[in-house]
């Protein structure tokens, strides 16, 4: 149970209170304790130091995290001390962030089976040269993908709902599928709006 609460995710925002990373719950406590960061309540945005944060009483609703004689509350959100910057950070190519990026749905009918009936579809076949990364891979349903077969998408007369590119990095590729409601306070509206859809 301490494992999985120190592996919970933590939004991080920088000095500027733009969403820069995620971290892990462990993460963010040592970086409190460094006093590289200040935990943001998104309740009503106080911020707090290490003290003023232990000192805080954990409510029946509150992930907490059992030290030998207190509590410590999980922090959801955390800004860093001195980090102004905004980092460029790009989507790693994986199976698990396709999936993110096409919502789960078919590329090519639009359904939505689920991740079992789902594939990845090399838009120009591998046979034909294609290789596997963010502009050539889409999500397909099995049996669009047995439609298609061996062919491109104009071979097969059946064309993409969208063009697959590589997307935008967001704090929500980096949650792991754990989605963390007072993140949507800090996250933008069209980020957060695409996220409710996946």
């Amino acid at each position: 149970m301490v494992t999985s609460v120190l592996e919970r995710p933590t939004l991080v925002l920088n000095r500027n209170w733009q969403p820069i990373g995620v971290s892990t719950v462990a993460r963010s406590l040592i970086k409190l304790w460094n006093r590289s960061c200040l935990v943001v309540d998104p309740e009503d945005y106080r911020q707090y130091e290490w003290s003023d944060w232990a000192a805080l009483p954990v409510g029946d609703a509150d992930a907490f995290v059992q030290a030998c004689s207190f509590r410590l509350r999980v922090p959801e959100v955390i800004t860093l001390t001195r980090f102004d910057r905004v980092p460029v950070k790009e989507v790693p190519f994986s199976r698990r962030n396709v999936f993110k990026r096409d919502h789960f749905r078919c590329q090519y009918c639009g359904s939505e089976p689920g991740s079992e009936e789902l594939t990845i579809d090399h838009v120009v076949p591998r046979s034909q040269g294609g290789i596997s990364s963010w502009d050539n891979c889409v999500l397909a349903c099995v049996a669009c993908n047995k439609e298609k077969a061996d062919r491109t998408p104009d071979q097969a007369h059946m064309p993409l709902r969208s063009v697959p590119k590589r997307p935008r990095w967001k704090p929500t590729y980096a949650a792991r599928g754990i989605r963390v409601e007072s993140w949507q306070k800090f996250i933008s509206e069209a980020y957060w709006t695409a996220e409710l859809e996946k």
